[in-house]
């Protein structure tokens, strides 16, 4: 049996509670029973002083800095005060755990931790929306982007605020375990298993303006995932909804975020994923049941956005394949 895949969780006064429960939701359970990988979550700090958090919380840390280089993933909090300057030691360990390859992971206002350290100059990161400002006066030399829920740069990943934070950590978990474990630990968590990084922090209309263009919406993406097989197009769809196809694209992408184009790929991606986890079905079958119409087509949109062949993913995470390698040795690591 494989070794769990080790998680540090970075902790330290001012970090905030909502993500250190979705760190230790994600990695915390063990969910073996359901399939889904073993994990050995730790809570890492200076010392095991009881570190304070807003509310009256506190969180006990269970292993000291050093057990950062045991770490396949490091995953730091957000910050109550964004503001608020992580320990000289704390900052040191990050930066040597970036040297050796280890890869790390902040939520919402940790890329300002990441940044107090050095390690976001002069590469791609993000944070919460309403953060941006402060984070550009503060951290001139950080390249924001600000318009996506997650993004990584040198194999070290920002997220933006809240719910943003639960997509990267299943993210991250989908990268390193497969889609199978990753949708397994979303349907624990009763959230949903699959939103990309590309998406917006926020939609034009989270609630939407009248129940007919909700109803239609909804019925048209269900409609989709019944269809992928099939040739859809975004005109295709636009007609299922009783809309031109330039109103559709505009509502849809206000009340989800990204465009049809992108989310019916996504979809597709998603399920040919889901088919060379669960199935041997020779790569033509695979790629005309998640509506690629060709291997060709499909390996091209594997490479351009898992940055992996639809074989190399089947090696790495099929169910007849060997338990998970270190993160290092992952085709899906980076």
């Amino acid at each position: 049996m494989a070794a769990p895949y080790r998680v540090a969780l970075v902790a330290f006064p001012g970090i905030r509670a909502f993500d250190v429960s979705v760190i230790t939701e994600v990695w915390g359970p063990d969910r073996t029973d359901r399939g889904a990988p073993a994990f050995d979550l730790r809570r890492v700090a200076t010392d095991t002083t009881p570190v304070p958090m807003r509310g009256g919380l506190t969180l006990l840390p269970d292993r000291p800095l050093g057990w950062l280089t045991d770490a396949d993933l490091i995953v730091v909090p957000g910050l109550d005060d964004h503001l608020t300057p992580a320990p000289p030691p704390v900052l040191d360990a990050l930066r040597r755990a970036h040297a050796r390859g280890t890869t790390l992971a902040a939520l919402c206002g940790g890329a300002f931790t990441l940044a107090q350290a050095g390690l976001l100059d002069g590469r791609r990161a993000l944070t919460h929306w309403n953060l941006i400002d402060l984070f550009r006066a503060h951290h001139p030399h950080v390249t924001v982007v600000p318009d996506a829920l997650f993004i990584e740069d040198d194999n070290i990943w920002t997220a933006a605020g809240t719910a943003a934070g639960i997509d990267l950590c299943l993210h991250l978990i989908r990268l390193a375990h497969g889609a199978e474990a990753a949708a397994t630990i979303a349907r624990s968590m009763v959230t949903a298993p699959f939103r990309t990084g590309t998406q917006a922090q926020f939609v034009e209309h989270p609630t939407p303006r009248t129940d007919r263009e909700a109803d239609s919406l909804a019925a048209v993406r269900e409609h989709a995932m019944r269809h992928l097989h099939e040739p859809l197009t975004v005109a295709d769809l636009a007609a299922h909804a009783g809309m031109s196809p330039r109103t559709f694209a505009r509502h849809f992408t206000a009340a989800t975020g990204t465009t049809p184009l992108r989310w019916l790929l996504d979809q597709r991606i998603a399920a040919a994923q889901r088919l060379l986890e669960r199935t041997d079905l020779p790569m033509p079958e695979v790629a005309r049941r998640a509506g690629f119409g060709s291997e060709v087509t499909m390996r091209q949109h594997f490479a351009s956005r898992l940055a992996t062949s639809p074989r190399a993913y089947r090696a790495a995470f099929s169910a007849g394949a060997p338990a998970s390698a270190p993160a290092g040795s992952n085709p899906m690591a980076r």
